[in-house]
């Protein structure tokens, strides 16, 4: 189960006296109860699906840089490759989210856990350079955190915050991963543009893809 961080404040404007956790489970009958104390409808659902083909696929589009020389440029200059092929808030201690292309051959596939994932060799050299996200539970908030155009400071709390990063992932899941084919994968091409959350160390970053084409078995 995720964990959603402090909740700045609880819906109905009940101020809490102190930080508290909440589980996802919880957010959508706190929601509920909001509209019931006449708070205005919170729909994050909605809010992704309004702006997912005007704003965010063209931003993404622009925006990615090619997956080698992203991960290459970040390992020696993370701020350079960020400015250039990411976003971050106004906060030093905020990772990077960086937006690339990939294409690559997939070369393990995990299909068992709903948190289904893809291996792919970007450099032919037959290892996993970057592991794909391809649901239908999905972690983190990678496309969330991409977008230049999107504020905590547009949300009434953390809760509704939160919400709105799992909403691209659902959104994702929804309109692109759910027809993707689940057997046989190994082998087959794959093109993805996608955001991760850099972290130096050169582990294989873990994507969130926004687009994804498999190709045929081989």
């Amino acid at each position: 189960m995720r964990w959603v961080g402090c909740a700045l404040a609880l819906a109905a404007g009940l101020a809490l006296a102190s930080c508290r956790i909440f589980p996802t489970a919880d957010v959508k009958a706190i929601g509920e109860a909001a509209a019931r104390n006449g708070a205005p409808a919170f729909d994050p659902d909605k809010m992704v699906a309004e702006i997912w083909t005007p704003k965010v696929k063209p931003y993404f589009e622009k925006k990615a840089g090619d997956f080698i020389a992203v991960r290459d440029l970040a390992a020696t200059s993370p701020d350079e490759a960020g400015a250039r092929y990411g976003y971050r808030a106004k906060s030093e201690d905020t990772p990077w989210t960086l937006i690339v292309r990939l294409n690559g051959v997939i070369v393990a596939a995990n299909t068992e856990s709903r948190a289904a994932t893809i291996a792919i060799d970007a450099t032919g050299q037959g290892k996993t350079d970057a592991t794909v996200q391809i649901g239908p539970a999905m972690r983190g908030t990678a496309i969330r955190d991409a977008l230049d155009f999107v504020s905590f400071n547009d949300f009434s709390n953390q809760i509704d915050f939160a919400r709105f990063g799992k909403a691209f992932n659902q959104h994702v899941n929804k309109t692109l991963l759910e027809t993707l084919p689940r057997e046989n994968l190994v082998g087959r091409k794959v093109t993805v543009i996608a955001a991760f959350p850099f972290a130096p160390g050169g582990e294989a970053p873990l994507l969130t893809p926004v687009e994804i084409t498999i190709g045929a078995k081989p």
